[in-house]
């Protein structure tokens, strides 16, 4: 189950009697996840009152599904209420964001990021929040598929009275993006009313939890889409907050004539290359000079022939890093660094002529001169080759030597291991990447590991299900030479283990005899 569930009722009944945060705790902990001090603490002061508004309203046997976490990400919701539309009779569903804000303003004149009191950085604006889980979950539950209107969203501020977060409200209101105050408590409850009968809501609340999970857009089949006809990969959180900021850096930098920079960290599956291949094509469609570059021949020739397919002019938006050693400064608007932990410490290599080498600049240097607003996306604990130098602190102290304003945005969320927060930190933990000691995999629920004696074993293992519950492939890291094929095309076994053998992939787009391409 990926969210705590009860009847507004009873998550009323669990907080008078002070057992609320307990059992949230327990169930958080149930699913591979550990609750933060904040996490407890915006448990007690927010649910109490979603819960206490649902019952004034007449609602209390309304499901409440409590940290509903987004399939096939990390990334929980706090409440999503479930029950019968008044109207129709149907399922009807509504996403709440619960804020605790009393005091917020927009960030520097933005409609999409907003200054909020005792945080630091710009968040998200609320309304924005929450009308992405509505799109992503549109998008991936299957229960959506027939009938989008069952969804609605809304956030609730419920500590704060309207002038003190006024800009907020400026934002027009949608269906999936709607926001309350404490101050508009009747309008919330209102609202809460024309959305759900006085009935029990369990049974929709089954059909949501039970509903079919279809598959996330490929990445790079999707790209040349994104790119051409703007289908939207739709940002979460974090990933949103870093788009925003590049644009809105864009939109500073293009009318005050400033230089500013843009880090975004986070680790694999945290959705970097999407977050690069949404803001790429939105400036291409604004006609912005924009280029993106990467450190990783195999990756650009990648986007090169997914996300430029058919087009030259779009394939030469996919640069390497090393192609900048003669740009003029600022010369373009926008240069987005993909897997920027690649930065080297030189763009010279043994194709350089011997004339450049010795005037040859660092390639961090190279890199913040071409543009006037260089994005960095990048992964702290991912090294590929030696004398690779990307970091957070490598690239903000580059920034502050300059005098440049540089934001930072760390993603935090999953999109990989079906989002298995528990897997991805016992991972960092067994190679030593995040302080953690090594511990024996305990499970969550979401993702299995296994260990076998040979490959001989592994190989029977993936095949007894490869075609049965999907797909299985097995993958070798690179410790074996990579041979062409053969002149009669079959390919050498060059992973070689024991008495055990297989080929590496095909090299190229076109199959040898029975491996596809």
């Amino acid at each position: 189950m990926s969210a705590y569930r009860t009847s507004a009722t009873g998550l009323l009944r669990l907080s008078a009697e002070g057992t609320l945060v307990d059992v949230l705790t327990e169930h958080t902990r149930a699913n591979g996840h550990g609750a933060s001090p904040a996490e407890k603490r915006s448990w007690a002061r927010s649910l109490p009152v979603l819960a206490q508004d649902l019952v004034d309203a007449g609602l209390g046997q309304v499901e409440v599904l409590v940290e509903y976490q987004l399939p096939l990400t990390s990334r929980r919701l706090d409440a999503v209420l479930a029950g019968i539309d008044p109207r129709t009779g149907e399922d009807s569903y509504l996403v709440v964001e619960l804020k605790q804000w009393s005091y917020a303003t927009a960030y520097e004149g933005s409609d999409t990021l907003v200054v909020v009191e005792h945080a630091r950085g710009p968040r998200l604006h609320p309304g924005v929040q929450v009308g992405d889980y509505c799109q992503y979950l549109t998008d991936f539950l299957g229960l959506f598929g027939r009938d989008r209107k069952l969804l609605r969203g809304a956030a609730y501020l419920h500590n704060a009275f309207d002038r003190d977060v006024i800009d907020l409200l400026d934002r027009p209101a949608t269906e999936l993006s709607r926001i309350f105050t404490g101050q508009r408590r009747g309008q919330w409850l209102d609202h809460l009313r024309t959305l759900f009968a006085p009935e029990p809501g369990a049974g929709a609340g089954d059909r949501f939890l039970t509903s079919t999970v279809r598959p996330s857009r490929h990445l790079l089949a999707y790209a040349a889409l994104e790119l051409k006809e703007r289908s939207h990969f739709t940002l979460l959180d974090e990933q949103r907050v870093a788009y925003e900021l590049v644009m809105h850096a864009v939109e500073r930098a293009r009318t005050g004539n400033h230089k500013r920079a843009v880090v975004v960290a986070g680790g694999p599956g945290s959705g970097k290359s999407v977050i690069a291949l949404s803001v790429l094509g939105e400036l291409a469609r604004r006609n912005r000079t924009v280029l993106h570059a990467t450190g990783s021949r195999s990756f650009t020739q990648t986007l090169r022939r997914y996300a430029g397919r058919g087009s030259t002019r779009l394939q030469s938006l996919f640069k390497y890093f090393n192609s900048f050693m003669d740009a003029d400064p600022n010369d373009i608007e926008v240069l987005i660094c993909d897997e920027a932990h690649r930065i080297r410490e030189t763009s010279v290599n043994r194709f350089t002529a011997k004339d450049r080498r010795t005037s040859a600049r660092p390639q961090i240097e190279e890199l913040f001169a071409a543009a006037r607003v260089p994005v960095f996306l990048l992964d702290e604990h991912q090294v590929v080759k030696p004398g690779e130098l990307g970091n957070v602190e490598v690239i903000s102290a580059y920034a502050g030597k300059l005098g440049l304003d540089v934001d930072v945005v760390s993603l935090h969320d999953q999109f990989r291991c079906g989002g298995s927060e528990a897997y991805e930190q016992w991972v960092l933990d067994l190679l030593g990447l995040d302080g953690g000691e090594p511990s024996v995999w305990a499970g969550d629920g979401r993702f299995d590991v296994r260990v076998v004696d040979s490959p001989e074993e592994l190989e029977a293992y993936l095949a007894e299900r490869q075609g049965v519950s999907g797909t299985a492939r097995m993958s070798a890291g690179y410790c074996w030479p990579w041979s062409d094929p053969r002149p009669d095309g079959t390919l050498v076994p060059d992973v070689t283990i024991g008495g055990w053998a297989r080929p590496w992939n095909v090299k190229s787009e076109r199959s040898v005899g029975e491996a596809p391409g």
